[in-house]
């Protein structure tokens, strides 16, 4: 399979497949604030499809999805004074609660969340203004510290990626897409502004890209890697198109080294059976697999695989971060991190007990955790020991495990909210 058809189907398969499903929740949204401020049961007007879906560049799992209600200018006297933040706000949730008894329906100091199975709608109620320049910004309610209002560009941010990939050929919303599934792959807890400001970014500064397609997609990918693993830490950017702040939640160079290491690695093995898996471990699962093929060994083999995936259990839309370490004792020996052992080289024996912890940063609560522990190598096959499931956490946030055998063993958790997968972190414990 060549480099442009493997990045076509790696596309096809990041597409997100619920639009309608995405659209028809839209609709009802806005057809119930709709009947509340203005007395006409509307399914598109007066509202603004925002964030990574309004910029069309979401991917399958998207999950927190964002929309702007435009006021009514002639309500502005009943919010503008004290309290009137909240009010807006309570206003808004209860009207969408007239349409959704049933759904949980809260309000969080900037919108109101609407959850639904596998994805939830922030919706924000706006008043439209206009600067000395004629353009158009939106004030929003910010409950915080007995309530402000603040503005938002959000029109400005779409055109600029309208405009933008027009200029790039298409490229621009396929990378921030790439990125998205790199980011669910490894962890990293970048926001959709944020990456999309970056790859804008990145494209902005070369002309390499302006007239290339899919074949040099592995190329592109290398590039961009680099370009982020050098960025200067940042606590924040300026959005494309707005020029507002959008904040770095996490430094992200140290992730963007590995992928651009990967890559150079992947790009090598072009051409090769391996490369398939090579591009796998940039971007995860959804990149396309090498077409199987049935051998006689194969068919002979004596282990079960029995490895899952959650990507068949949940969607997966990463937006927090997770710590995972692991403390490794023995019998008569003092307990130390794996770091300790890896970065003095000392080889890992078999029957060592392994502690793994995991840590999440700040996610709010209600959540799920849970745990895939992961066996490789020969030894592995002929003890028919591969395991792989995914099991729900004991409630303690740990994993107990013994290190019985040689080979690579990788121990993975996933931080569940509403039923998306919103962080995961993964360990590997080389036993020689």
């Amino acid at each position: 399979m060549s480099t442009s058809t493997m990045f076509q189907d790696f596309l096809s398969n990041i597409q997100i497949n619920n639009a309608e499903d995405i659209s028809y929740r839209y609709g009802e949204i806005t057809s119930s604030l709709n009947q509340k401020f203005r007395d006409t049961d509307s399914k598109t007007a007066n509202s603004l499809q925002v964030g990574s879906y309004g910029r069309h560049t979401g991917i399958k799992g998207i999950s927190d999805l964002d929309m702007l209600y435009i006021m009514p200018k002639s309500e502005w006297e009943n919010y503008k004074g004290t309290g009137g933040q909240t009010k807006l706000l309570n206003d808004t949730k209860n009207a969408i609660k007239d349409r959704y008894p049933k759904t949980d329906i809260r309000v969080d100091r900037l919108v109101v969340t609407v959850t639904y199975t596998n994805f939830h709608v922030e919706v924000q109620p706006v008043f439209e203004e206009y600067d000395d320049k004629g353009q158009s910004y939106f004030k929003y309610p910010d409950t915080y510290n007995g309530g402000s209002w603040k503005n938002t560009k959000p029109r400005q941010e779409i055109a600029a990626m309208t405009e933008f990939v027009n200029q790039k050929n298409k490229n621009l919303r396929k990378l921030c897409k790439m990125m998205r599934s790199w980011k669910n792959k490894h962890g990293v807890g970048m926001g959709g502004l944020l990456i999309d400001t970056l790859a804008y970014n990145f494209l902005k500064s070369t002309n390499e890209y302006d007239d290339k397609s899919y074949a040099y997609y592995d190329w592109m990918s290398r590039d961009f890697f680099k370009y982020l693993m050098d960025q200067p830490n940042r606590d924040h950017y300026q959005a494309l198109g707005s020029g507002q702040d959008v904040k770095v939640k996490k430094p992200f160079q140290k992730k963007a080294k590995k992928a651009y290491e990967a890559c150079l690695a992947a790009i090598e093995a072009d051409g090769t059976d391996a490369a398939y898996e090579k591009w796998k471990k940039v971007y995860g699962r959804p990149f396309p697999t090498k077409p199987a093929v049935t051998t006689e060994s194969a068919r002979a083999r004596s282990w079960n695989n029995t490895e899952e995936f959650i990507e068949d259990l949940h969607p997966i839309d990463v937006r927090y971060e997770i710590n995972l370490d692991c403390d490794i004792s023995q019998n008569g020996f003092r307990e130390h991190p794996l770091s300790y052992w890896l970065t003095r080289k000392i080889a890992l024996k078999p029957n060592k007990n392994l502690k793994f912890t995991a840590e999440p940063i700040n996610i709010p609560h209600p959540y799920t955790l849970k745990w895939k522990v992961l066996n490789r190598g020969t030894e592995a096959q002929r003890r028919n020991c591969i395991r792989g499931q995914i099991q729900l956490d004991s409630g303690n946030l740990q994993k107990i495990e013994n290190s019985d055998f040689k080979g690579e063993h990788i121990v993975e958790c996933y931080i569940v909210k509403n039923n998306v997968v919103v962080a995961r972190n993964r360990i590997d414990v080389p036993i020689e």
